[in-house]
Parts: structure tokens; C-alpha cells; sequence
């Protein structure tokens, strides 16, 4: 039995690890905001129970065992965000703390029947996968809205930082997934862009809301 503070270890390694494969100990207490000696002895536990391959020093990996599992906690996480926009009326930047609580819920039974009623989604609200019933996540290749350049037309696929204040940031300016939006220009400075999308008059979007933002070019 996996404890709920383990998964929320196991969960916060496989989301650090997605890009290098493993993580360290700075990573993991800096994002838990736990102290380092009280990852250091999680991480030996989880490696006793054949989660991460864990030496002192050294980064931490996820054994495939550790993967699946970590990968099955994101499901529910992200399933329950779905769930809670699509099914009761959340907005995008409500249900992350919602879902934090109901993904330690241990009922395989509970997630698929809410996976059924949202028609097996790929993807939560904030545009990220939503891994299988057997742990797989599939990946799909984006561009930052900041990599784009003036004259392309995009659609907004994800966000990389869905963070509340961020979210609102955004709702602030009518800026959702599936969102068509033309670059106007590209400030040679800053890298700020100035963009049209609908009827609203051009925005101006600074360099950082440009990176955090995943786009496919259309």
C-alpha cells in the first residue's frame, strides 16, 4: 500500500523527471517545499519498496514500477480536473487544489467510471496528457508561443505554468485552449508580441506569458 504523502512524492518526481529521465533531492524538496533530509529518507523508502532507484548523492530515477504508479496518480489528477470543468461548471483555475485532495481516493472504480462519463479525454483542462489505464502518456509535440514569429497564425494547445494566478491571467484576456491567434509583431527588445484573436482590439503578451504558453502552428 502506497501511503498519500508517498504519492505525492512519487507524482512530484515523475512530473520533474519527464524531460531527464531522473531528478534530484533540491528538486523534489524545493516543489514539496520539504527539507532536504526529509526527501533523503522518503526516497529510501520508496527505493525499499521498489519505486526509485535511489543512492545517496546521486539524482533520483523512477523503477518502472515507480513510473506506472506515479503515471496512474497524474491520471486521477487530471481526470478529476476534466471531471470538474466539463461536469460542474469549474473554472480552469479552481480545480487544481480540488483535485489534489480527490486524487489519493483508492477506487480504480470511481476513476474509470469518471473516465467513461467524460468519453475517455487525452487530455486535461490545461492541455496536458492524461496518462491510460496502463500508465502511458501520449506525448504531443508543441512549440512555445515565444518560438513563433510574426505573421503566423496558432492555436493555443496547452500551458506550461497552470498556476492560478496565471490562469486568471488569462481568462483575463479571453485566452482558452483551441484559441486561434494571429502574431502582429514581435517586439526585437523585449521578444513581447502583439496579438489579434476574435473581435477584441490587439493584446500585447509579454515574453514570459509567451513561454509559458503551447501552441501548434496552423
Amino acid at each position: 500500500m502506497i501511503s498519500q504523502a508517498e504519492e505525492n512524492y512519487l507524482k512530484v518526481l515523475r512530473l520533474l523527471s519527464d524531460v531527464n529521465g531522473v531528478a534530484s533531492v533540491n528538486e523534489i524538496g524545493k516543489e514539496l517545499n520539504i527539507k532536504m533530509p526529509t526527501v533523503n529518507s522518503m526516497m529510501k523508502k520508496l527505493s525499499e519498496k521498489g519505486l526509485v532507484f535511489y543512492e545517496s548523492y546521486k539524482p533520483i530515477k523512477l523503477t518502472p514500477k515507480g513510473k506506472k504508479e506515479a503515471a496512474l496518480i497524474i491520471r486521477k489528477h487530471r481526470l478529476t480536473e476534466m471531471y470538474l470543468v466539463e461536469k460542474m461548471g469549474f473554472g480552469w483555475e479552481q480545480v487544481h487544489s480540488i483535485a489534489e485532495q480527490i486524487e489519493h481516493i483508492q477506487s480504480p472504480e470511481f476513476f474509470a467510471k469518471m473516465d467513461e462519463l467524460l468519453g475517455y479525454p487525452k487530455i486535461d483542462p490545461h492541455g496536458s496528457p492524461i496518462p491510460d489505464i496502463n500508465g502511458k502518456m501520449e506525448w504531443k509535440e508543441y512549440k512555445k508561443l515565444s518560438e513563433c514569429k510574426e505573421g503566423e497564425t496558432i492555436k493555443v494547445a496547452a500551458v506550461i505554468n497552470s498556476s492560478d494566478e496565471f490562469l486568471r491571467f488569462l481568462n483575463g484576456r479571453e485566452i482558452h485552449l483551441g484559441l486561434k491567434i494571429k502574431i502582429k509583431s514581435v517586439e526585437p527588445f523585449d521578444k513581447s508580441m502583439v496579438v489579434s484573436y476574435d473581435k477584441r482590439s490587439p493584446e500585447t503578451l509579454s515574453h514570459t506569458v509567451c513561454e509559458r504558453l503551447l501552441v501548434e502552428i496552423l
